[in-house]
């Protein structure tokens, strides 16, 4: 197939679109207004329809609607748009609902600004809704891997009957590049016997909700859905390796940043410093046996974020005290550089000798 020239957010509803979705629910806010643009004009050419909310709590919860009848449903914002869906998030995780959820993050916290950021990961990973529960989260690096990825979410998320939640920062929705629409083998799904389509008088009404007035009755629910976590664990980790072999330095990076790490890295290796990548694909779950892979040349693992260090939580989780770490980062919408990099790591380095 032939690559065309898209800019990142168009190729989300493209990518949205050819996954099967059917229904779009929005409200606007920089930097990912050319999604809901783009499927306001796309969907009804496929039959599908596309809403402006009055509010993106508005967006959310008809997502919730939407998804409890069995239809392919997506949502897309950005951090302070993504903040306020958070109570209609956790209701659609308890009801076991599946949806699409894009953030195109940026800068904050508050209004912040419209520049990239990677700040909403602890929002976004650790569940920024109430009670207990978790979400595959995907983090794409290209604007080909995130076309890839939206049509592996839908799957994903109807397989386990769980919201997807795919973020990238906003360069990733802003700047072009050549994607290809692969023809994508989707997986073996069940059909959707639960959802709220109409009895024809053939069945008992299915009831959709996540209040469980009994506490021994929501712990079983949660318990169940432990299970499903579980599974998402053993099955759905992914993460890329780069010129891990014999690197004195370990960096870990996502999405777009992990892209500039790899330019220091190339940098750091005319220098005669061997430095590698582990790149999580999914922030949840965690890629945590990635970390199995590291050499014993290694000294230190450096984690690279747009924000003042949060996936560095996770990455120690996952070292288990094997390794020191260290952090490197820019914040409110300023994007580190291989320069920046280059220099964190030689400083690493140096300290080390």
């Amino acid at each position: 197939m032939s690559k065309v020239l898209m800019k990142g957010n168009e190729a989300v509803g493209a990518a949205a679109i050819k996954a099967g979705c059917k229904y779009f629910f929005g409200y606007p806010i920089t930097p990912q207004n050319e999604i809901p643009e783009y499927m306001s004009k796309k969907l009804p050419e496929v039959g599908g329809e596309f809403v402006q909310a009055e509010s993106e709590v508005a967006a959310i919860n008809m997502v919730y609607g939407a998804a409890g009848c069995g239809a392919r449903v997506m949502t897309s914002s950005s951090s302070p748009g993504m903040a306020l869906k958070q109570e209609g998030i956790s209701y659609l995780v308890g009801a076991e609902l599946p949806a699409v959820l894009v953030n195109m993050m940026r800068g904050g916290p508050g209004l912040g600004g419209i520049q990239p950021a990677q700040s909403d990961y602890f929002m976004s990973v650790k569940g920024g809704g109430n009670g207990d529960y978790f979400m595959p989260v995907y983090a794409p690096a290209s604007i080909q891997e995130t076309v890839d990825l939206i049509q592996e979410a839908f799957d994903v998320a109807d397989q386990y009957r769980t919201p997807v939640m795919v973020i990238a920062d906003g360069m990733i929705g802003q700047m072009m590049e050549p994607v290809e629409f692969k023809d994508v083998t989707h997986r073996k799904l069940e059909e959707k016997t639960w959802a709220t389509d109409g009895t024809k008088e053939e069945r008992k009404p299915n009831v959709i909700n996540s209040l469980f007035l009994d506490a021994q009755d929501l712990e079983d629910h949660i318990l169940k859905l432990e299970e499903k976590y579980n599974l998402m664990a053993e099955n759905e980790c992914r993460w890329e390796e780069y010129k891990l072999e014999g690197a004195e330095i370990v960096i870990a990076a996502y999405g777009t940043t992990a892209r500039i790490v790899k330019n220091a890295i190339d940098i750091l290796e005319k220098d005669g410093i061997k430095v590698g990548l582990i790149r999580p694909i999914t922030l949840w779950p965690f890629p945590d046996k990635a970390f199995d892979h590291i050499d014993s040349t290694t000294k230190t693992v450096l984690t690279v974020e747009m924000s003042r260090g949060q996936m560095i939580e996770d990455v120690r989780l996952a070292l288990n005290g094997k390794l020191p770490t260290a952090f490197y980062g820019r914040t409110g919408g300023v994007i580190p550089t291989p320069a920046g990099v280059v220099e964190a790591v030689k400083k690493l380095v140096g300290g080390a000798k």
